[in-house]
Formats: structure tokens, sequence, C-alpha cells
């Protein structure tokens, strides 16, 4: 989930959370594999310090004379380690306004990519959910793509977008044609990938549907230094809370409708275009705290009585942000989610309505609120950002290394490797 739509203005707590990576992160304790590589990373594009970005931090910490290729970039809109990186951009970077509407472009997106032209490079890593896997590496040069999804509008997200144009259907047929050849598209460019790592076992499944690839599973960091239990604990307080963009798909308007019956408080952060809609829905038990700072989140999940989570994402980094501040987590068992929370913290629900979410938060109080916070914290900790470093670099090592390959990498100016490892397909858990 992106800052702003959480609460915190784009690159908040940037610092803090940069301050833990460089504590660890450095090119001097890179696997021996890696040392001295060539590296080219590629981005989407640079215009907020995200999730995404969190990832790239680490691999532009471990890779600092690494060349960054991305569509465009809002300077000062990433962390220090990003900006001090030697970024190229698209010819997207020089259209008049692109920051505010660039999202709009994507059918010009794929060219734009198509001008990226990596020469003198070892090893290529991707972080795409849009076009940069569709970056083309030199012949015998391996290329990682961490996928967060395939690209969103050509797949899942296709029947969603046209129906937004239902009431225009000659713009409705353009879109659908526009779409099919993205989808013909990023289908033939996933070819130039030579190992996908997924950030969950959710999007692996979905890389093998798209792509009819397998795929490593390494979920992306969470920042457990900053998100802890409370110094000193306290009993839980009695309301649910909600940390989510209000936007449809979140289904933020199913914990209201639960809420309203029950009369159970439930406290909302979070901002975006359907808040208007929610409000008209709440009931008095109901509060809209809207942005927040990090700060403020953490204090909530660290008093409230439990998280609920009714949305499907491809990962869910809120509820493991909830799990490091001990809280319980209730949530829907579809997508990332129900691979990092279980009964042992929390419940999990089956279908994405009103009447199975209020059924579950019944159950778990009728039950006595089962829940152990120090194995919820021992579970969010599997998902801190020395663990995902580690993880990444191994496998950058082992594909550097020609592992399970017929040879390694062609770099002649760098002196023979160690043999390789063995590595296991999933990396995750």
């Amino acid at each position: 989930m992106d800052a702003s739509s959480r609460g915190a203005t784009p690159g908040a707590r940037i610092s803090e959370f940069t301050a833990s990576a460089s504590a660890s992160v450095t090119s001097e304790d890179l696997p021996p594999a890696l040392q001295g590589l060539r590296v080219a990373l590629v981005h989407d594009w640079l215009t907020g310090m995200r999730g995404g970005e969190k990832c790239l931090e680490v691999l532009c910490r471990a890779f600092p004379r690494a060349t960054l290729y991305t569509l465009i970039h809002r300077k000062g809109s990433t962390s220090p380690a990003i900006e001090s990186m030697a970024i190229r951009t698209s010819p997207l970077q020089g259209v008049p306004g692109v920051f505010r509407y660039y999202r709009h472009l994507l059918p010009l997106m794929p060219a734009a990519a198509g001008r990226w032209k990596l020469k003198n490079v070892d090893l290529v890593v991707s972080l795409s959910h849009c076009v940069a896997k569709s970056v083309q590496a030199p012949p015998g040069v391996p290329h990682v793509c961490y996928c967060f999804t395939p690209m969103r509008y050509a797949w899942q997200g296709r029947e969603a977008y046209l129906e937004s144009w239902s009431d225009r259907p000659i713009r409705r047929v353009m879109a659908r044609s526009l779409l099919n050849r993205l989808r013909d598209w990023d289908r033939d460019t996933s070819k130039r990938v030579s190992d996908f790592v997924a950030i969950s076992e959710t999007i692996r499944d979905r890389i093998a549907g798209c792509y009819h690839r397998d795929s490593h599973v390494i979920p992306p960091p969470v920042d457990t230094d900053f998100y802890d239990p409370a110094p000193d604990p306290t009993p839980r307080e009695d309301f649910y809370l909600i940390v989510s963009a209000l936007v449809p798909y979140k289904r933020v308007d199913q914990a209201i409708d639960a809420c309203n019956r029950s009369g159970r408080r439930l406290v909302i952060i979070g901002a975006g275009p359907e808040r208007a809609r929610l409000e008209a829905l709440a009931g008095p038990t109901v509060t809209f705290l809207g942005w927040q700072s990090d700060q403020s989140i953490r204090d909530h999940y660290r008093r409230c009585r439990a998280l609920i989570f009714p949305g499907e994402e491809d990962f869910g980094i809120v509820p493991v942000e909830a799990l490091a501040c001990g809280a319980p987590v209730i949530a829907l068992r579809r997508g990332g989610v129900a691979e990092t929370v279980d009964d042992a913290f929390g419940r999990l629900y089956p279908e994405p309505t009103a009447d199975a979410l209020g059924a579950a938060v019944d159950g778990w109080e009728a039950d006595g609120r089962p829940h152990d916070p120090a194995l919820a914290r021992r579970r969010a900790e599997l998902y801190s950002l020395p663990v995902f470093r580690r993880r990444l670099l191994d496998l950058l090592a082992d594909v550097a290394s020609g592992n399970g390959r017929p040879s390694g990498i062609p770099r002649p100016h760098i002196a023979a490797q160690p043999a390789p490892r063995s590595h296991p397909r999933r990396v995750h858990g």
C-alpha cells in the first residue's frame, strides 16, 4: 500500500526506514558471486516512496554503482539511497505535467520502455508491475524480475477497467482492443526474463497463469523495527481498526456494515474517493480519522482490539505491520494475507461479504478472542528488512553463479567464483 493512500504524506518517514536499511545493506558484504558485477536496475517509475521503492532501495544500497532505468523520475520523491543512483529515464520524462497524469499514459509505456538500451552489464534486475520486466538484457546476461504482479490492466484488472467505460460503448471497444494488444505484448516480453521472483504465492500462481512460468517467492520487507509492540503493553481497547485507502476494492463498506449491525466500535484510518459514500453508510460507532502519521498508525495497531482486513491484496503489508505490533488480525482468506495470518493470532473468513466478516468477529469474540501476541510478532519478523535482503541477494548470487544453468555470466573482467550452492525453488517462510 502506498503512503499517500494510508494517510502519511508520500515519502514520510523515509529517513527512519532507510536508517534501518543502511545499517545492514552495503556493497561490502555482498555474497561473493555478486561482488564486482556490473548491474542494471529497472523500475517502472519513481514518484514516491511506497512498498515497491522500499524493495528497490535494498538493491540500490547493495549496488550503489548500478545504473537505474525508469520511465519517469520526480526528483526528491524517494529515499537518498535511490536519489543518489545514476538514473536514466525514458522520453516520457519530458512530457509537460507528466507527474499529474502519468498513469493515463499506459498505451505509450511499452514504446517508452523500448528506448532503454542496456550495455556492458552482467546482471539485470527489474522490479515490475507494469513495463519494467520488458527490458531487453544483452545476450547471455541473466534478467531477474521481482514481480509485484503481471500488468494489472491487461490481466486481472481488465474487466473492471472496461466496466468504467460502460456508458461510452465506442471508447469501451477501443479500450478492449488496446488491452488485447497490451496483454499480447506483456506475455511476449515475459520471455525476456530469465528468472521470475513473486512477492507471494498468490502472485506466483498469477505469473504461472499469465506467462506459463514458474517463480521463486520472496515476500517484500515490512519495517518491523518501527512497527513493534508498545514498551509497556496495556490491555487492548474495545475498537476495531481499518487502515486502508478508501477505494471500492478494499471493501471497507463491508466492515462498516458489520459494525453497524453489531454496534461495535470501528476506527478507520485512510483517505480516498470513497470517503463521502462510506461516511453516509456509517453509524454512530464508526469514526473516520483520515490521513494519519505512521506514528499514529503504530499507536492504533498497539491499542486496537483487532485489525480488520476485508480486501484482497497481492501481499498485504498492513496485516503484517499489525502483527509486528502484536495486534490480532481478522481478514478475508484470499490473496497474500492467507499466507501470513492464521487462527493463532486472529481469524480468517471465507467469503467477501459483511455477513461472513460479522460472523468471523462474533465467533472470535465468542471463543474468548484467542491471540498470541508473541507468536504474531515472530510471524511478522519473518518479513523483516534483513530477512528480505538476505533472501533476495542469495537468490541473485545463485543466478549470477549460473546455478542450474549451462554456464555462468560471461564476465571475463571478474575472477573465477566459488562453486554455486543449491537453491530451493521457494525461498519464503
